[in-house]
């Protein structure tokens, strides 16, 4: 497939899967080997359930999320992304109880495509800004 054809997969998994919370087109993006490269809280599923836990979970904690694109770049069967993801959090997550406080964080992805499907993620996502502004870190001087 062609850099603009994976770009466009990854830009559909963020906006359908994760935006809207669409599990179920997690399919149609996510191969059926899928690997998830990124550390996850113990106990998340692996694969494309693994997945579909995260953004279920996201979206439990955080009825607003909302992953915002800034930057996405495509080489060979790569695709990398930029992005901020933000929310309220208004249930629990992670075992920390609602705290009503707004998150705005960064995250950096990339995306390994073959046959048209994401088959493999890395990530990093800025999770000790994410436990600062949700009040259980004190903020960095």
């Amino acid at each position: 497939m062609s850099e603009k054809q994976n770009k466009t997969i990854a830009h559909q998994l963020i906006e359908d899967v994760m935006n809207q919370g669409i599990l179920s087109l997690s399919e149609q993006f996510l191969s059926t080997d899928f690997v998830e490269h990124e550390e996850l809280p113990p106990g998340t599923p692996t694969g494309i359930e693994g997945f579909n836990h995260l953004v279920a979970e996201l979206h439990s904690a955080f009825p607003d999320f909302k992953a915002t694109i800034h930057e996405m770049i495509a080489e060979d069967d790569k695709v990398a992304v930029y992005m901020n993801w933000s929310g309220t959090q208004q249930g629990a997550f992670m075992g920390m109880p609602p705290s009503g406080n707004r998150i705005s964080i960064s995250v950096f992805d990339i995306f390994r495509m073959a046959d048209g499907k994401i088959a493999e993620h890395w990530g990093l996502t800025d999770s000790m800004a994410m436990m600062q502004q949700l009040g259980t870190m004190p903020p960095s001087e």
